[in-house]
């Protein structure tokens, strides 16, 4: 019985040990360069300023090998690919993700040599999406070996247990999910959009709970948002800003998972591996007790090793798997934005219901939808805008949309919740358009314009 004890002990003491180190990594904002950012941020920071001038080389030519080998693997399909387990899950792909990988490739070169046409190398489009990936690396790095801390010690658990009978009635997710969005709100929406998948591939979340937790909790950081707020000019307004955005978030994460299609996913866990949480409290103990006993039995199954291997599993995956996509459909995107009428012709239903909400500027419309391809784009096209109500109301909703391609949906789209291509497009509109009502509204309320 004392040993018993003893082990449930040691146990509760490494969930509270490591579970701490974690929460105050990804959830405690600290004074950093005139502002606050989590750890994990400022860690982020001080491994692209050593790495990043470094890194074009490595990506240009991971995506080359990535996509040689996959073109190898799908003709050939030689027996040192298809007899290992991780080189068979990442090179023998879909035709989507062949396709992907040589686009990615031929742009790869073509920006590296500074060959091709200008709409693939210009400072507006390729250069735009590998500096992106070059920070994406940075990011992986920390985040891969760090997140752990988060999500194998307890404390999914232990909030989860707290939470739950709060969170599933607003937003019909598990109580674990209220990590998401703090992860989100505090520090990046893509690391919240990792965290998200690893819990699903882990069977933590159905595919529903997934998609719905990706879709709204990934907000973008404070820090993040006073940048946006900064280029749009109404930094003056920044507090009245960001809770606009943050009473407008909650809202919308409140109506989306009841609407299609997002309440047409199935509540289904993983088939991998099957269903892996129970928030159900045992009779005879309380909540508080429960909470503590689960985050201690989670954390007693975890090892450094287990650790190790998973923060290199991720990093490998995500980087081979995730670099080709990001450089291939960001720079089409990109193109599109910047090249052609595209995104101003197919916005013309949008501008009706600007002109509605008394914003007729006519950037306006296609500000409101090319944040499909990137969160930064819409700012920097309204920059120039003369009226103060047009920049925050429109800026704001467009933090809120939260579907940008080169980040958030591109890593979506490579996992395995069940959102595609079509979800992610009606999910952008819907969230645009309840964007734009609410923090017009609340606007009017707060500021008067």
């Amino acid at each position: 019985m004392g040993k018993v004890d003893v082990k449930k002990k040691s146990s509760l003491w490494k969930f509270l040990l490591f579970s701490s180190v974690g929460f105050f990594l990804f959830l405690i904002p600290i004074p950093y360069s005139e502002s606050f950012t989590i750890p994990v941020g400022i860690l982020i920071d001080m491994v692209k300023s050593v790495i990043h001038e470094y890194t074009l080389l490595p990506v240009v030519l991971l995506i080359i090998i990535n996509a040689s080998l996959t073109v190898i693997t799908k003709l050939f399909k030689p027996a040192i690919i298809m007899n290992n387990g991780w080189m068979k899950r990442t090179f023998d792909t879909t035709p989507l993700y062949i396709v992907s990988r040589i686009i990615g490739a031929v742009f790869a070169v073509m920006f590296y040599f500074k060959v091709g046409p200008e709409a693939v190398i210009s400072d507006i489009t390729g250069a735009v999406m590998f500096d992106l990936m070059q920070t994406l690396v940075s990011v992986l790095i920390v985040i891969s070996f760090l997140m752990p801390l988060l999500t194998e010690f307890g404390i999914m658990e232990f909030v989860g247990i707290l939470v739950k009978d709060v969170v599933r009635p607003l937003f019909t997710v598990s109580g674990r999910s209220a990590i998401d969005l703090v992860t989100s709100w505090l520090g990046a929406s893509s690391a919240a959009v990792l965290l998200t998948k690893q819990q699903y591939d882990k069977g933590f979340y159905t595919g529903r709970e997934a998609a719905t937790i990706m879709t709204n909790f990934s907000f973008v950081s404070v820090p993040f948002a006073y940048i946006v707020a900064s280029v749009l000019k109404v930094e003056d307004y920044f507090t009245q800003f960001y809770l606009i955005c943050a009473a407008s978030g909650l809202l919308i994460a409140m109506i989306m998972p009841r609407i299609y299609p997002l309440n047409k996913i199935p509540d289904e866990y993983n088939p991998k591996t099957g269903k892996q949480i129970d928030e159900s409290i045992p009779e005879g103990k309380t909540r508080l007790q429960f909470a503590f006993e689960s985050a201690a039995e989670r954390a007693a199954q975890t090892t450094a090793h287990d650790c190790l291997s998973q923060g290199v599993d991720m990093f490998t995956s995500i980087i081979f798997t995730l670099s080709p996509v990001i450089i291939a459909w960001g720079i089409i995107s990109l193109i599109l934005v910047e090249f052609t009428p595209v995104f101003s012709i197919i916005a013309y239903p949008m501008g009706l219901l600007l002109k509605l909400l008394g914003i007729t500027e006519p950037v306006a419309a296609p500000a409101t939808l090319v944040g499909f391809a990137d969160m930064f784009i819409p700012p920097l096209m309204l920059a120039g805008v003369e009226s103060l109500r047009t920049r925050f109301i429109v800026g704001a909703a467009t933090l809120l949309q939260l579907i940008y391609m080169t980040e958030v949906g591109i890593i979506i789209l490579q996992s395995d919740v069940p959102l595609g291509f079509k979800d992610l497009i009606i999910i952008f509109l819907e969230r645009t358009i309840f964007a734009l009502l609410l923090v017009t509204l609340f606007t009017k309320l707060v500021l008067g314009f």
